[in-house]
């Protein structure tokens, strides 16, 4: 490498697709912030939805099938990174996924660049730990970012990986977006009228892919037991083809006799607009969250939020200060929570909406998470 690739970043962030979730949300912001403080950046996925986003920023995007798990095409993929990475004198690459880290490790490697990776999950380690030779590339990079101290600890119990090397970068949201002055009237009343949602009644938000370990089960139980009247539930989130989870969920409404309180909306494009119309915000995971970005969406909104006390959400939310922690997978432990959320008197509330928004700037917002990546991808140049 010249002098100037070794003092300028210029970098290809890897992943499996650029559609909807967390990751993709995390990629783009780097790639704003990137672009804001003149460093040259890339995206290679399969592509998605969420490629428009970097093309309003002028980010060039390489779609390959980045997704796939077969071997032969990741290796393919590896030629064609490789190429990419030379012809636009790329000298960092940054993985955040397994299928595509091990491609992108490999053409990092013949083309002689820094690697990076960052652990967004608990990986699963498959029966007997087999699965722990796919999911290695994730510990090969020069520094690897753990998301929350949980998958720090998740990262040193189960993979030989030098603790100097993780650097932990919490998640973040976007306070331009996810704020109380952020969110106009006029997008209320289109969330509103757009979804049918009553204007008379305390609204409880769960957002997230509906899947099992997300807990919409455990909170429609909990629902049947809460004491506090005239409630509704806002269910948001795409099933992603779990049809069968779907409809349990479906008939779990009607025999609690909760249809004309639950509404299952399956996409939302304005997440900031239904978390202004809430009065509680969840977080059900029954299974710990990596991060837990719901958590800090709600607080970022100054709503009262309730979580499960595993995983990120420990670290995100200070129980009894900006929200409360109930027990894992405990119906009664969060029916008593919602009561309690729904029953604080306004000065209360306001104290905690406070603190919640406090917590969001002083440790979470996308300025901190981008600038903490840039200094490990300055890092790694030295």
């Amino acid at each position: 490498m010249n002098s100037k690739k070794k003092t300028d970043p210029v970098v290809l962030q890897v992943l499996p697709e650029m559609d909807h979730g967390g990751v993709e949300v995390g990629t783009t912001e780097i790639a704003s912030e990137l672009q804001k403080h003149g460093i040259k950046n890339f995206v290679a996925s399969a592509g998605g939805r969420m490629v428009y986003h970097l093309e309003k920023i002028k980010v060039k995007h390489l779609t390959l099938p980045l997704k796939s798990k077969n071997i032969f095409k990741m290796y393919l993929n590896s030629y064609k990174l490789e190429k990419f990475i030379k012809e636009n004198g790329i000298n960092i690459v940054h993985a955040r996924s397994r299928a595509p880290a091990w491609s992108a490790y490999w053409a990092a490697k013949r083309a002689k660049v820094h690697f990076v990776t960052t652990f967004h999950g608990t990986y699963g380690l498959g029966p007997w730990g087999i699965k722990k030779i796919y999911n290695k590339v994730m510990t090969f990079g020069e520094k690897i970012i753990a998301i929350s101290e949980h998958i720090k600890s998740h990262i040193l119990s189960n993979y030989k990986a030098d603790p100097k090397n993780i650097k932990l970068i919490h998640r973040c949201v976007n306070i331009n977006n996810f704020s109380p002055e952020a969110v106009t009237s006029e997008r209320i009343i289109k969330v509103i009228t757009d979804n049918h949602i009553p204007e008379d009644k305390k609204i409880i938000t769960l957002i997230g892919r509906v899947t099992r370990w997300k807990g919409q089960h455990l909170l429609i139980e909990a629902l049947s037991k809460i004491k506090t009247p005239n409630t509704y539930c806002l269910i948001v989130g795409s099933d992603q083809g779990r049809v069968k989870y779907r409809a349990e969920l479906e008939e779990m409404v009607n025999k609690y006799n909760l249809t004309s309180s639950v509404q299952f909306i399956g996409h939302s494009f304005d997440i900031p607009a239904l978390l202004a119309i809430s009065d509680v915000v969840l977080s059900t995971s029954i299974e710990p969250e990596a991060f837990g970005r719901a958590a800090i969406e709600g607080q970022a909104m100054g709503k009262i939020v309730l979580a499960s006390n595993i995983g990120g959400s420990l670290e995100n939310l200070i129980d009894g200060k900006t929200g409360k922690l109930f027990e894992n997978n405990n119906s009664d432990s969060l029916a008593e929570s919602i009561d309690w959320a729904l029953n604080l008197d306004k000065k209360e509330r306001e104290k905690i909406s406070a603190a919640a928004i406090e917590n969001v700037k002083n440790n979470f917002t996308k300025q901190i998470m981008c600038d903490k990546t840039i200094k490990v991808y300055e890092e790694v140049l030295k």
